[in-house]
């Protein structure tokens, strides 16, 4: 596949990250308007760095954009010129609709948005996927290559700003648990690398549990409490505190604000 990732920050390199590290791609276009902090990345096979949005475009089959969305009206336009009808566009631009897109650039285009995180950078992102009626032929792309770093499952459109927060945001949330668990592994006499790698291997294991063997958190949290036991009772603590009811109500102050910068 020939692919452009369009706007090479953050997301654009942990999805470039994940395809040199998957090897699908045969050739890799990365833009930028500042390359010196992007320039190692000539060094893998086949991938060529540049500031011309046109020139990666032209030179690719598969489209990936992950620029700001304030910026992505001026780059659609920028790039119109050069698309044709071989081109997938696969948008990973939060609150950016595919109506927006079809405005811009006209329905016939295969229109995918993609909601990854950045654990694809390690092959480990959930990445929600929708498309226009022109790209439901397509989308079966944009599956291969996601499902090549991580998992992905197909959404309705009107739910893709909830899947931000969960997916997309939802790695912020689980790394705040994940240091709150060392924070207090520390506090009972570990060091601190000790206990962050017993935290954030347990986190792996507890979502391992759930994915491999396809059961549910009340079932496996039951396994592992016993009658006036040490954990029920941390349980129990955690909820007289407010642990379940924090994190939905930080869920959905998520997607309170993230619908404010919803562009229609």
């Amino acid at each position: 596949m020939k692919i452009a990732i369009i706007g090479s920050g953050n997301l654009g390199l942990s999805i470039a990250k994940g395809l040199v590290y998957n090897n699908t791609y045969t050739s890799l276009y990365l833009t930028k308007r500042n390359l010196s902090s992007i320039k190692k990345w000539k060094e893998y096979n086949n991938v060529k760095i540049t500031s011309d949005n046109q020139e990666a475009v032209k030179n690719a089959d598969i489209v990936i954009f992950t620029v700001q969305p304030r910026q992505f009206d001026g780059i659609l336009n920028e790039i119109k010129g050069a698309l044709t009808n071989k081109h997938v566009l696969i948008s990973a631009i939060t609150g950016y609709s595919i109506r927006r897109m079809e405005e811009m650039l006209g329905i016939n285009y295969p229109i995918i948005r993609s909601m990854p995180n950045t654990a694809i950078s390690v092959g480990k992102s959930m990445t929600c996927l929708c498309s226009n009626i022109a790209g439901e032929k397509r989308i079966a792309i944009a599956e291969a290559i996601f499902n090549g770093l991580g998992t992905t499952i197909n959404i309705a459109e009107k739910q893709m700003q909830a899947a931000t927060v969960v997916c997309a945001s939802g790695i912020a949330f689980w790394m705040r648990l994940i240091r709150a668990t060392t924070q207090g592994g520390v506090q009972m006499g570990f060091d601190a690398e000790e206990s962050m790698r017993m935290s954030m291997n347990t986190a792996l294991g507890a979502a391992s549990l759930l994915i491999e063997t396809d059961s549910h958190p009340e079932t496996e949290i039951d396994k592992v409490t016993t009658p006036q036991g040490c954990t029920i009772t941390g349980l129990n603590e955690m909820e007289h505190q407010g642990l379940s009811s924090s994190l939905i109500k930080g869920l959905m102050a998520s997607f309170e604000k993230i619908n404010e910068i919803k562009i229609q």
